[in-house]
């Protein structure tokens, strides 16, 4: 069963990368730093918060506390990013360091104990916790992207109106046990 986890744990986390790659991918260097008003992030700040989050969290977890003495996280909110290649590579830096994590993870690793800011969460529950808050971020990082793309935005899932198309296909196949994200 915990083995079935961490496979679908790392299907989950892909999506939420691919999600937040595909509409870095549509914006400019301009549009990257664009924010609809003063109190909200830009897509750039939203992957500067991302990548400090996970070089926080996932660099030496069983021996350190999730939350690095060495991570600014004020910070992440107020530099510049700069053009897309160094949002990319910073977008990249941070999922690297969660994957290289993650892809040494066992089973029995999923129970022990591990602290984020002194608080103790078994590895599972930090996963789970940190999914959640990558994809609330992704989720703003992508509506602000429809946001700036307007009309010329390329939609990451099943387009509006397309809705009975796609469950067509679907159901016009056998029924499988597959995850969601192997038809993308």
């Amino acid at each position: 069963m915990k083995a079935a986890f961490l496979q679908s744990l790392s299907k989950e986390f892909n999506y939420y990368k691919l999600l937040g790659e595909k509409t870095l991918n549509q914006l400019s260097d301009s549009e990257l730093n664009w924010t609809p008003n003063e109190a909200s992030n830009s897509p750039a700040t939203i992957v500067n918060h991302l990548s400090g989050n996970m070089l926080s969290k996932w660099t030496n977890i069983f021996n350190e506390d999730g939350e690095k003495s060495w991570r600014n996280r004020d910070r992440e909110f107020t530099q510049k990013s700069g053009d897309k290649k160094t949002v990319l590579a910073n977008w990249n830096k941070g999922w690297d360091c969660f994957f290289n994590t993650f892809s040494q993870l066992n089973e029995t690793d999923l129970s022990t104990v591990i602290y984020i800011r002194n608080q103790g969460h078994t590895v599972q529950e930090a996963l789970n916790r940190q999914l959640a808050h990558y994809a609330y971020h992704i989720g703003q990082l992508v509506f602000i992207g429809k946001l700036i793309k307007n009309t010329d935005w390329q939609s990451l899932s099943i387009g509006m109106g397309k809705s009975k198309e796609y469950n067509d296909s679907k159901f016009s196949t056998k029924k499988s046990k597959t995850h969601f994200t192997e038809d993308l």
